[in-house]
């Protein structure tokens, strides 16, 4: 076998560290190339949510076979927007008054609150229903208040 020479050796070397890079170079494509991946978090189980406030407004003296227009409004007091709307009300009465003789009708919207807003959410309708065949004097003076549930 005959020596090596020095133009040889580094020829060899030159060689050698080019397949090292080429071949390395080849796995590192392959590597990069393939794969697949995912992630998921959960939103902060710290925030406390609170319950928006629906209040419902009328005037006073309403007498039977009358009525009075209902203004409702939401206040949220969150740091976030929410969408309400409304299903039902219910008429409760004080004292003897029957609050069966009443009626009282909710908007059919959806309305955005947002954060720390109190806006309009429409209105509705309070009714008293004129019983002829029954007194109805003792509703003179009553508390009416309307309960409403929403989603």
């Amino acid at each position: 076998m005959r020596p090596m020479t020095k133009k040889n050796k580094i020829a060899a070397v030159a060689l050698s560290a080019t397949l090292l890079a080429a071949g390395g170079g080849a796995a590192y494509a392959y590597w990069s190339t393939t794969g697949s991946g995912g992630g998921a978090a959960a939103a902060s189980a710290g925030t406390t949510v609170s319950t928006i406030t629906i209040d419902a407004s009328f005037e006073a003296g309403i007498t039977p076979g009358g009525y009075k227009d209902i203004a409702f409004t939401g206040t949220n007091p969150n740091s976030s927007s929410t969408t309400v709307t409304l299903d039902a009300a219910v008429v409760s009465a004080s004292g003897t008054c029957d609050a069966k003789w009443f009626a009282a009708s909710v908007p059919n919207t959806v309305t955005t609150l947002a954060a720390g807003e109190t806006k309009s959410l429409g209105s509705g309708k309070l009714t008293f229903t004129d019983d002829p065949s029954v007194n109805q004097n003792a509703c003179k003076g009553a508390t009416i208040t309307i309960a409403v549930t929403s989603h």
